[in-house]
This record gives C-alpha cells, structure tokens and sequence, in this order.
C-alpha cells in the first residue's frame, strides 16, 4: 500500500474499491484452503486425521480464511502507518495465540482466561479443527461455526468501510 502502491495502481482500472477489498479477502481464504488441503494430504497420509469428516476441514479452513483475512484488512485501515501496525500485533494476535487453546489446553487455564479466550475467532476455529481431525461432529459445534460467521460477518464490511476511508480521499 505504500511502497509499491498496490492498491492505488489496482484502483486505477475500472475495479471498485469494494471489488479490490473483497477480492484480497477471497484470495486470504483461498491461501488459507490451498494450506490445510496441503497440510490434509501430510497429516492425513500418516492416519492422524479421521476420514470422511476430516473433509470438514476444508469449508473451515475457507471460513477461518475470510475471518481472518477480515480483520486484517480492518486492521490494515485503521492503522495510521507501517511502523503502527505491531499493535494490532500485540494487543489482538498474542493474546490470541496465549489464550486460544492452540498451544496450552483451555482447561489448564484460569477460568477468567477460559471465558476471555470465547472472544478470540482462533479458539473457536482451533476447536472446530480438532474436532474435524479426530471425528467428532455434533450440533453443539454450531455455536462456533455461528461465531465465526458473525465475526466474519461483522468485521467484512467493517474491513471494506475502513479501507474505502483509508484510500478514498
């Protein structure tokens, strides 16, 4: 966006900044399905992933792509410059990655921890994924199938607007 200016160059065809946004948080969600079809055919061929609901993974995978491709695109304009961009970093990704489960199991956690980590998109999409992997689906997953859709949901336009403020002027 600044250096090479990206961005200004794609607005300059008949593109509509919402077609550019969208369009750089499709291509987020299709590296994110390109990557676990990948990482599928490795873990799966080592009989670590329980087949045919491990193929779950692959719709996750798109919709963990736009959540989080979402937010970067928000983050990416409300940030006043490049050198800013590690506090999104600080305050939203590390604690993310801290209190999601990922790492260190939610129930070794503190139970202020364990109701902090329902904010995070990754705690529910780390949920989804292990429970895919090993076989498990069962209605109570909708709850977090519905968080990451209203998160996606809510930070897609979200994105779009902070965009269309940032690079329109």
């Amino acid at each position: 966006m600044y250096y090479q200016k990206t961005f200004d160059a794609m607005l300059a065809t008949p593109l509509s900044l919402e077609e550019v946004i969208t369009g750089e948080i499709v291509w987020g969600a299709t590296k994110s399905l390109i990557a676990a079809a990948i990482m599928m055919v490795v873990i799966g061929s080592s009989g670590l992933i329980r087949f045919p609901e491990g193929l779950l993974l692959l719709p996750l995978a798109v919709l963990g792509g736009i959540a989080f491709a979402s937010i970067g695109m928000f983050f990416t304009g409300i940030v006043a410059n490049i050198e800013m961009f590690n506090l999104p970093v600080f305050l939203f990704v590390t604690p993310m990655f801290l209190f999601s489960g990922t790492f260190f199991p939610l129930e070794n956690l503190p139970s202020w921890a364990q109701q902090f980590a329902l904010v995070f998109p990754l705690t529910h999409l780390t949920n989804l994924a292990r429970a895919f992997s090993f076989g498990h689906v069962d209605l109570s997953q909708l709850w977090e199938i519905s968080y990451l859709l209203l998160f996606s949901f809510v930070f897609f336009p979200l994105a779009i607007l902070k965009m269309h403020r940032r690079l329109i002027k």
